[in-house]
């Protein structure tokens, strides 16, 4: 009998969901950064560059989730990058003529900071495999 390791058919639906949706908001970093640009609080040096290396991070962390033999530290990374970019989040929802979301309702610049707990738990869950006896 052997171990394996298998992902359900909703972790196969829910990793590529999220690779769709990181590739893609990654690549909103090179064509939209301004978007980026502006929640990037002041104490985070070097502005432009964190915005393109957190997209790149985005894309290439999408693209991990597609391979089998990188899923899981694909997902990790896209967790931590989810941690590292909390502070952007928080900052919009506490300052949002400086970022540039003043017209945005405040309930959904706060709800983003909730939202990203949603993503580490999703990533989490798409890339936990199933221990299957065979």
């Amino acid at each position: 009998m052997a171990l394996l390791k298998q992902y359900s058919s909703w972790q196969r639906v829910g990793y590529c969901l999220a690779a769709i949706f990181y590739v893609a908001s990654g690549s909103l970093h090179f064509v939209k950064p301004e978007l980026y640009l502006k929640i990037v609080p002041p104490y985070v040096p070097w502005h432009q560059f964190v915005v393109r290396v957190s997209g790149m991070l985005e894309i290439l962390g999408g693209l991990g989730l597609i391979v089998s033999l990188t899923r899981r530290a694909a997902a990790w990374g896209l967790i931590a990058l989810l941690i590292a970019v909390f502070p952007a989040n928080l900052y919009m929802a506490t300052n949002p003529v400086e970022a540039g979301a003043a017209s945005i309702d405040p309930v959904l610049r706060w709800i983003r900071l909730p939202l990203q707990l949603l993503l580490i738990l999703w990533l989490y869950w798409c890339t936990k495999p199933r221990l299957v006896f065979r």
